[in-house]
């Protein structure tokens, strides 16, 4: 499991938000989705720009049934995907969204 190792980085640099990026990514990737959340909410506090992990909390919410915290979090990674040039993840954001009726 990838997250136990990252999960002692984080306990030792609590502030170094690619650990926890990495800790939320491999929480994400071991579909503990629950897990994940506090670590990439973390990473949107500290840098509101970062496209992948507001993308990742709204693609959590998601499966975790969350659609009332993950519409919003999705729209913002879209405008952020947009500002930031990022073809790949505007044309699959607009497809979640439009999935979601939005």
């Amino acid at each position: 499991m990838r997250s136990t190792r990252f999960k002692d980085l984080v306990s030792k640099n609590p502030d170094n938000e690619m650990f926890r990026f990495s800790l939320a990514q491999a929480l994400f990737n071991e579909e503990d989705f629950s897990g994940s959340l506090p670590h990439f909410q973390k990473c949107i506090e500290k840098k509101p720009e970062w496209m992948m992990a507001t993308i990742l909390l709204g693609k959590a919410h998601l499966n975790l049934q969350n659609r009332k915290e993950a519409l919003p979090l999705l729209k913002k990674a879209l405008t952020l995907a947009i500002e930031q040039d990022h073809e790949e993840p505007e044309s699959e954001l607009k497809g979640i969204l439009s999935d979601l009726g939005v």
